[in-house]
């Protein structure tokens, strides 16, 4: 006599990769990643030696900086993922624990179908025990294991680093030449980042209040 199956999903329903709302949010982030790109700066103009000084005042140094990050803020957020990708291409365990979890939140939640309960073990979970148990696995991922001090490591030492280049480079007139606003920096181009992400994940979390 055989064993019964166990029940993960149910195997009639739409799987979350096969979605709308799914194709949708990759669809707004691979556009997103493509402006961006498109707004940054040859990397000549970043590492020329010729506007290389030391900053007089820490005052002077703050301004540098504000008018850098403006400047170079896609190049930077570049140098940034790159170092936190070294990071955890260097602690594997790390990395496969994070991707995880990501994706324990994309298909588990996300863009899972409303219509599909999860069910685990023969026991089926609530959107509510599943956002429950998603959020405190997230809080015991970030703060209870190396995951957490590997991704805060890596960000201390490439802002150290995006700080430093940018007090260190002289920013000449082609500043003063640009569209852009000074304060439109670094943090404001990852909040246009992640607004897309929320909001072509926005209908797929309404769906389940």
């Amino acid at each position: 006599m055989s064993s019964p199956t166990i029940p993960i999903s149910n195997p009639q329903t739409q799987s979350p990769i096969a979605t709308p709302a799914f194709r949708a949010f990759l669809s707004r982030i691979s556009t997103s990643i493509r402006q961006g790109f498109s707004q940054r700066r040859p990397w000549s103009e970043l590492v020329d030696r010729n506007y290389m000084a030391r900053p007089d005042s820490l005052s002077e140094a703050a301004t540098r900086i504000r008018k850098n990050l403006s400047y170079f803020k896609v190049n930077y957020i570049t140098l940034l993922a790159l170092i936190l990708a070294f990071s955890l291409l260097s602690h594997p365990l790390s990395l496969i624990v994070l991707l995880s979890l990501l994706a324990s939140w994309i298909f588990l939640y996300l863009f899972r179908p409303s219509d599909q309960p999860l069910v685990i073990l023969g026991r089926s979970f609530s959107d509510r025990e599943t956002l429950g148990i998603l959020v405190v696995s997230t809080i015991v991922v970030i703060f209870l294991t190396s995951v957490g001090s590997l991704l805060i490591s890596a960000s201390m030492v490439g802002f150290a680093l995006v700080c430093a280049h940018g007090a260190f480079r002289v920013p000449e007139d082609l500043f003063l030449d640009d569209q852009e606003p000074a304060s439109a920096g670094l943090l404001s181009f990852l909040g246009v980042t992640s607004t897309s992400a929320a909001a072509a994940a926005a209908p797929a979390v309404a769906a389940r209040v």
